[in-house]
């Protein structure tokens, strides 16, 4: 299907998919006298003016403005509205999708670790996030808190107020994480080795007061997994830890065909309360980091704060060792960024809702046409339902199929069959790919017909993740000294820089408050590589290889 290998990929433009729709409207015109078929003609014309050129006109190229292009993107591709709640985005249908079949390919995997689905308080006790100091110093300025049950009408605007006779005796907290309503429960429900490992994931919407937010990459109200895991040991808590990392890795690059470099985070960017967090970053096409995925090992401080012993085997009582970890719709952004074009939403076939999308291509009166035409279609659709393609038939009447062609293609649906009273005669389809607008002509009687599609989707699931794990490899630059990274930044040559490093909090500071440029890990192969090596930044021993880059 590719003409490209790992490292050369195509150029993707709109021009050869408006070609090919204009050249379906005209073989579709209905061909009566002259003048009536002119007047149609120009009638048409106007018509496809509308359904496609403003789509490209509303989205930026990604080459122009980035961000805005993104926003272009998710808000074309139908997956998200905006809403009258300040950084709170609506999620559409069609983004909600992706997200389900996203959740549910990683619920399967987190089931299979060993934890177990459920659901806890939205809102979570002031106090109990003052239990554990670090963690409360890390989400205080995030808060969002309820102090009253009831609203009253305001005597002087005639509008509602807080009602002063309904204060709360403790002001409630709307969770932006569950560590401390979770372990308080763990106290009650952890009494014995019997009961280690205990593992809870719960699938909920958290709320982080942002104030500069982007739909899915940083909004104040967001969907995600929390997993919490209690164990008898610290060795088993840490095996747990790396074990959902590499989890969100094989998920995130198996189903979302993106690239993540799995480390750990330096001192100041671990999780509030942590002794240690894992993370896997990604590498966006303007050059910016995304953290894409998260697990930590807690050590003892939340059991402590909270009480959580168990007896040991011994009769001992023993304090229990932690963990947790989590991935948000963040990663629909993350998606979004890596794969998608100027045309709109690029979707691997992995995580589509749909997959292949069919357009029938039908004239009015013409019932013989139609008739062999819808059989057509159902003979497709029963054979890729029945071998598990995800198929949809598009049989709108009040669209012509240019317009149904650019609404998918802005959707970003991997391959599109045209099916129309030609192909229904010879018994043949057309499927083009979203990829690279290849076409592809199909015989509907071949008996690999459904064996054909898997290959075609298996084939652009590996080339988005080739793609972009080229693009990863060529934005990675090992930087010997600071001056080295402050020149291609001063370039705006960005991505990942490798760099030997002395692990100092303060002039890791030092550096972000210069740059912006921030450690997203310490990755997790490359720390074999530091006899002899000195700071890029200090001239001191290195301790660490550290990724840096600037990041979302």
């Amino acid at each position: 299907m590719f003409a490209a290998a790992v490292g050369c990929a195509r150029a993707f433009t709109r021009s050869g998919s408006r070609n090919a729709a204009l050249r379906v409207a005209r073989l579709t015109t209905s061909a009566t006298n002259k003048p009536v078929q002119q007047k149609n003609k120009v009638k048409q014309q106007k018509v496809k003016r509308r359904s496609t050129t403003p789509a490209s006109d509303r989205i930026t190229s990604a080459s122009e403005d980035f961000s805005q292009w993104y926003l272009d993107v998710i808000r074309e591709s139908d997956m998200v509205d905006a809403s009258p709640i300040k950084g709170c985005m609506v999620i559409k249908p069609w983004g909600m999708s992706i997200w389900d079949k996203l959740r549910a390919t990683l619920d399967d995997r987190i089931t299979e670790s060993g934890a177990e689905n459920a659901y806890f308080p939205l809102l979570i006790p002031q106090s109990f996030l003052s239990k554990e100091a670090e963690h409360v110093d890390g989400f205080a300025k995030e808060c969002a808190v309820v102090t009253h049950h009831r609203l009253t009408e305001d005597p002087d605007s005639g509008g509602l107020i807080p009602d002063p006779a309904a204060a709360l005796e403790e002001p409630l907290i709307v969770r932006p994480t569950s560590e401390t309503i979770i372990w308080h429960m763990f106290q009650k429900w952890i009494a014995s080795h019997r009961d280690l490992p205990f593992k809870v994931n719960q699938w909920a919407n958290v709320l982080r007061w942002e104030m500069r937010t982007r739909p899915f990459l940083r909004s104040s109200e967001f969907l995600w997994q929390e997993g919490h895991t209690a164990h008898a040991t610290e060795e088993d808590a840490l095996r747990t830890a790396k074990e959902m990392l590499d989890i969100y890795t094989e998920v995130v690059e198996g189903t979302l065909a993106v690239p993540v470099v799995k480390g750990y985070k330096s001192a100041n960017e671990r999780f509030a309360g942590a002794e240690e967090t894992y993370t896997i970053e990604a590498l966006m096409p303007n050059g910016w980091a995304l953290q894409s995925g998260t697990s930590h090992f807690l050590g003892q401080n939340f059991a402590e704060a909270f009480g959580v012993y168990y007896q040991t085997k011994e009769a001992k009582r023993e304090l229990v060792w932690a963990t947790s970890w989590g991935v948000s719709t963040r990663l629909l952004g993350a998606m979004v960024m890596t794969h998608s074009d100027d045309a709109g939403l690029v979707l691997p076939p992995n995580i589509a809702p749909v997959q292949v999308i069919l357009v029938p291509m039908t004239r009015k009166n013409d019932e013989e046409g139609t008739a062999t035409v819808n059989a057509l279609v159902n003979n497709v659709v029963t054979t890729c339902m029945a071998n598990g393609i995800r198929i949809k038939v598009d049989d709108r009447e009040n669209m012509r199929p240019g317009a149904k062609y650019f609404e998918w293609e802005r959707k970003g649906v991997p391959l599109r069959i045209d099916a129309g009273p030609r192909d229904a005669a010879t018994q043949s389809i057309v499927v083009t790919s979203r990829v690279d607008n290849e076409k592809r002509t199909l015989s509907i009687t071949d008996k690999h017909l459904a064996e054909t599609f898997h290959h075609m989707l298996s084939d652009i699931q590996t080339h988005l993740f080739a793609k972009a794990s080229n693009y990863v490899h060529e934005k990675t630059y090992k930087v010997d000294t600071y001056n080295d990274l402050k020149s291609r930044l001063d370039q705006d040559d960005l991505g990942f820089f490798l760099a030997y490093w002395c692990a100092d909090d303060e002039l890791e500071k030092r550096i972000k408050e210069d740059c912006s440029v921030t450690i997203r890990c310490y990755p997790s192969d490359k720390q074999t590589e530091l006899e002899g090596k000195v700071c890029f930044y200090s001239g001191q021993p290195a301790t660490h290889v550290a990724l840096f880059a600037r990041a979302f």
